[in-house]
């Protein structure tokens, strides 16, 4: 095989890619594990030997791949290397969710910390969780900050916090979670620190018209509902409200209102009563879906819009109410004062046990006690609340530690502590602290035991928690982050607004949460006859029947829309902003499906000749990228993507179906690295399931680069196939590869540090 197929251009004259074949010694593969990985990995994709070479059949291609796999993994059984993750620090989505299971408080994250570098496609890789003065001040300011809120705050100072309604929100339909019988508006949460009054400011977006104007006329007679936990509090009759109000700019004097509050958590919603629906016609295109008025967009509504809400207090404030956050704290409450130590031992033994993810000797609670006491002097509450802050401030809370052992010699492999594993495995599936069912589990050292081990698997998947996996992992995986930025262009996509951006996002997670949740087989990632929308989002699909704004479950049996390949989220982070990028798709797949990235392109790739404005005979795009690849420093990795990408040319760059592209019809012919034609998703998706083995391979890869926290090299894959084998006894379920990796021994293991000489 790598005589008549390999060599020839992996020599020691040409280098080609860096890799000389014929100096490798096939007797010892596992001493060259890492070159011989990456052989694997190029002819199991099918990439090698490349198109228009000489290539012998699939048969003894993939007997050739499981011969080197099979001499890689008896060589790693008896080498094995659990690899090494370094001090790991919280991210911030961790971060929060460690505040809202330890204290019952959500907290708005990105106000209080610095964003998160990301490595390998994820943001809680441990050696890319770097430390700064910034950080460190954060941190700082945060525990205090939280731990205020916690408690409650009778002397709090009034604050005016603003909440912006997305410039693009259509609002002329209900929005989730808003009252039935509404339309448009915001829905936020808030943590409101003491009970007092709170003023709240509700800015309009609207035309006031003259009686004929266009966009004023129809905006009579509307009414606004303020409501706190649902509950309406005001009404405002917009007519009257206008009677005394002036305008700037279109914009209303911001409508108040002030109100008595409960400390806590509460949802506030401000949303119109739905009496009337009138979308002027448009008058540039028949597909505009969106109501939104911005200065780019020009009206498109009779109807006003909220822009934003401004929340500000506490006044007049009357004590603090019984909080989950305090409930949770206050597990007891002294009566006199020679109870009060007793209990502050008691809550604060309680805290640091699940911030610290391990029981709390002495010298961990001497050193909060002494915070407590110097706290104290303002009150037993004050005394908690400094503890508290000290609790959260500390390294124990914001790292996970793991120690070496001192009797293991550097560059041996040993097993973590069964604290550490908690903790492993609660950040993989929840992004957060083990509870207290795992943390007792651990101090009891029975997490060891594979029997408890799998059951806790099975009862943290089944946690409502575990949505955290599902967002987080998707939110990177999937990029479904990068669609809070984009922004396609309003001339091109006039349909596209920001109630579509979140349900591309919402679709996606749903979806990937029943394949979790419903333990299917991860190839249902690619082949699923079903998805979840709402009307807006099938309105979008070209989908009939399913109307209102709750997401349901709906077949795509009929449709080309089968799997991830089909979905918006997708097709619209791998596109541009006024057309598709074959390029971008293609790399998409090549990365997240068959687990082959193409190499980074050089910084002298000319850009692709877009069509001039109004130019006569235009090239389509196929032709454009056709004319891009004849520069020979273009055609080595277009060669690769490009074919893939196109055959998803029948999705627009906002994912919806399309025959033409302009006056042509869309060629949606392509095909994979091995030479296999496709003509558009549906074989694109049949070709791709040819590889299944390739793709749940690649998944697996990706779930234990995120368990980890550090990236997957070439000594774990042996490991990755291991658990992909294992799998394929299961069908593929997803709880078969969680297992898979939990079990795993770079997930249970560490290698010591070699000493530097």
């Amino acid at each position: 095989m790598l005589d008549q197929y390999c060599v020839g251009c992996h020599n020691q004259k040409l280098k080609t890619a860096g890799l000389m074949l014929d100096k490798m010694d096939v007797t010892r593969v596992g001493e060259n594990a890492e070159i011989w990985e990456k052989v694997v990995r190029k002819v199991r994709a099918g990439m090698m030997p490349p198109a228009g070479m000489p290539r012998p059949e699939r048969k003894l291609r993939d007997e050739f791949a499981a011969a080197l796999e099979d001499r890689l993994d008896r060589y790693a059984a008896a080498n094995p290397e659990p690899g090494s993750v370094g001090l790991h620090r919280m991210n911030r989505a961790e971060y929060a969710n460690a505040i809202r299971d330890l204290l019952a408080l959500e907290i708005d994250v990105t106000s209080l910390l610095p964003a998160d570098d990301a490595s390998f496609g994820f943001d809680n890789m441990a050696n890319s969780l770097g430390v700064s003065s910034a950080l460190l001040n954060g941190y700082l300011s945060a525990a205090s900050k939280i731990s205020r809120l916690a408690i409650g705050d009778a002397n709090v100072t009034p604050v005016l916090e603003t909440f912006t309604v997305p410039a693009d929100l259509s609002q002329d339909e209900h929005i989730e979670g808003l009252p039935l019988g509404t339309r448009g508006g915001l829905l936020t949460r808030y943590n409101f620190p003491a009970d007092g009054e709170y003023r709240f400011q509700i800015a309009l977006l609207r035309d006031p018209g003259n009686g004929e104007d266009l966009f004023g006329r129809m905006s009579r007679g509307e009414k606004l509902e303020l409501s706190i936990d649902g509950q309406p509090k005001r009404v405002f009759d917009i007519d009257e409200e206008d009677s005394h109000r002036t305008f700037v700019d279109n914009v209303t004097q911001p409508l108040e209102a002030r109100l008595p509050v409960t400390a806590g958590l509460h949802e506030v919603g401000v949303a119109f009563t739905k009496q009337k629906f009138a979308l002027v016609e448009d008058v540039f295109s028949s597909s505009y879906l969106r109501s939104s008025i911005t200065v780019l967009d020009v009206s498109r509504t009779a109807l006003p819009h909220v822009t934003s809400v401004a929340i500000g207090g506490p006044f007049h404030v009357t004590g603090v109410s019984e909080t989950p956050s305090r409930r949770r704290i206050f597990v007891c409450h002294p009566t006199k004062e020679s109870e009060e130590v007793p209990c502050a031992q008691q809550i604060i033994s309680a805290l640091a046990r699940r911030a610290y993810r391990r029981p709390v000797n002495n010298s961990d609670l001497e050193v909060l006690m002494a915070f407590y006491r110097k706290g104290s002097a303002d009150g037993f509450e004050q005394g908690i609340e400094m503890a508290l802050r000290r609790i959260l401030a500390s390294p124990d809370f914001t790292f996970r530690f793991e120690k070496r052992p001192a009797n293991v010699k550097p560059g041996a492999a040993y097993r973590i502590t069964d604290l550490e594993l908690a903790s492993r495995l609660s950040f993989f599936l929840w992004s957060s602290l083990p509870d207290d069912e795992l943390l007792q589990l651990a101090a009891q050292e029975k997490l060891k035991d594979p029997v408890v081990l799998e059951s806790q698997v099975r009862r943290m998947i089944e946690d409502p928690r575990s949505s955290e996996l599902v967002r987080n992992f998707t939110g990177q995986w999937l990029q479904l982050r990068n669609l809070a930025s984009v922004t396609p262009s309003p001339d091109d996509f006039p349909g596209f607004d920001d109630n579509l951006r979140n349900a591309f996002r919402r679709e996606t997670e749903m979806f990937f949460g029943s394949i979790v949740h419903e333990d299917r087989s991860v190839l249902d990632l690619l082949a699923a006859d079903y998805t979840f929308a709402d009307e807006r989002l099938a309105r979008h699909y070209g989908i009939p029947n399913v109307y209102g704004s709750q997401f349901r479950r709906i077949s795509l049996a009929d449709t080309p829309r089968r799997g991830l390949l089909g979905q918006g989220s997708i097709l619209t982070v791998t596109s541009l902003p006024t057309r598709t990028s074959p390029v971008d798709r293609g790399k998409w797949i090549l990365e997240n499906i068959l687990g082959t990235p193409p190499p980074s392109p050089p910084g002298t790739v000319p850009p692709l000749q877009e069509n001039a404005n109004g130019s006569g005979g235009e090239l389509s795009l196929r032709q454009r990228m056709q004319e891009h690849r004849k520069s020979p420093q273009c055609a080595g990795c277009h060669r690769l993507m490009d074919p893939i990408g196109f055959s998803l040319e029948n999705f627009d760059a906002v994912g919806r179906w399309r025959s033409t592209e302009g006056n042509q019809k869309i060629d949606a012919s392509g095909e994979l690295a091995d030479g296999t034609k496709v003509d558009g998703p549906a074989s694109l998706r049949q070709a791709l399931l040819g590889y299944s083995d390739q793709f749940v391979q690649t998944v697996t890869e990706k779930l234990l680069t995120y368990a980890m926290g550090r990236g997957v090299q070439y000594y774990d894959m042996p490991t990755v196939r291991g658990i992909v084998r294992e799998a394929a006894r299961n069908d593929y379920r997803f709880s078969s590869i969680v297992r898979g990796i939990v079990n795993s021994t770079p997930f249970q293991m560490q290698t010591k540090d070699r000493v530097a000489e």
